[in-house]
């Protein structure tokens, strides 16, 4: 199989011939490949031809990183448009259909910051159809948005707003079901039929909402976070028929834990979230800077050492 075909069959809930791999994004192209993704503000200022010339160039390290982690699906970022779509056309053209290409294509509420949180509290209780109505807006935003990256080559899409702290969602079960499942279901929906998959990212404590998560209907749920006490194997057992999952290597582990924590958390997901398929390994988060890259390899390692299917 492709590492396209693979990806496919995952989020079909199909099993392909090995576990795909791919990561929401990947912050170790430096350390581990020596290039340096294109960030956004570096353009600010150059000729068109110096744009053309920056934008190819990174296309060309883009592949160079991803083809050799051996990702299933590339992810680009860092660029907003019309660069970001040119960089999904140029880096199409050199894979061509072997690859799936992700960006990102969330338009629902995630999280407030710290500063936020007050006000946007008081919005709910004192201005509820005034915030759906801000939902409706944004949600309709991103299918735009996804449609055009379609029309230029992406063929599954991450939706990133967070949700999620530890303990539980950031709103109660009742007022995700109000102000937020709806739009994220209609994302999903549209961005589906016109032609894209959806992988749903939240981190921290999904179990309060992860049926109304489902009843969205993406094809996959990211990252399934360990750090947060939610369990792949028992995520598995719930809705593993429903939908497909990513994750969920202990990051922490990554950073701070033993060789043989990284080691048991990446062999813990495979051996439970594998059977069957409908499963794509990755980290409970992203290989994030300042992780140390053997760390990270030795996750692909156990990866490479149990992801066939016999």
């Amino acid at each position: 199989m492709t590492p396209k075909e693979r990806a496919v069959a995952a989020l079909e809930l199909r099993q392909p011939d090995m576990v795909p791999t791919f990561e929401l994004e990947f912050q170790l192209e430096e350390e581990m490949f020596g290039v340096k993704f294109l960030r956004s503000n570096e353009l600010i200022g150059r000729s068109p031809k110096e744009k053309d010339a920056m934008l190819k160039k990174n296309a060309e390290n883009i592949v160079k990183v991803y083809s050799k982690l051996e990702y299933s699906i590339i992810p680009i970022h860092y660029l907003e448009e019309p660069e970001l779509l040119q960089t999904v056309r140029l880096v199409r053209k050199i894979v061509g259909d072997e690859y799936m290409i992700t960006v990102h294509g969330d338009g629902t509420m995630a999280i407030p910051s710290g500063s936020e949180m007050l006000d946007f509290v008081y919005r709910l209780a004192d201005q509820p159809e005034e915030v759906k109505a801000e939902c409706k807006a944004r949600a309709e935003n991103a299918i735009e948005r996804n449609k055009r990256a379609i029309d230029g080559g992406v063929d599954v899409f991450i939706l990133c707003d967070d949700y999620c702290f530890n303990s539980g969602s950031f709103l109660s079960p009742a007022q995700f079901e109000e102000f937020i499942q709806p739009y994220l279901y209609n994302i999903i929906d549209a961005t589906k039929r016109a032609g894209a998959y959806c992988i749903k990212h939240t981190d921290g404590n999904i179990m309060p909402i992860l049926d109304q998560l489902v009843q969205c209907k993406p094809n996959a749920l990211h990252s399934i976070d360990p750090m947060a006490g939610v369990d792949i194997k028992e995520v598995k057992r719930l809705v593993g028929d429903k939908v497909c999952l990513c994750g969920n290597v202990h990051c922490a582990s990554l950073q701070t834990g033993t060789d043989e924590d990284v080691i048991e958390s990446a062999r813990y997901c495979l051996t439970h979230a594998k059977p069957g398929g409908g499963y794509i390994f990755c980290t409970s988060n992203i290989p994030f800077k300042g992780m140390k890259p053997e760390r990270y390899q030795m996750v692909l390692d156990v990866w490479k050492s149990m992801r066939e299917y016999k």
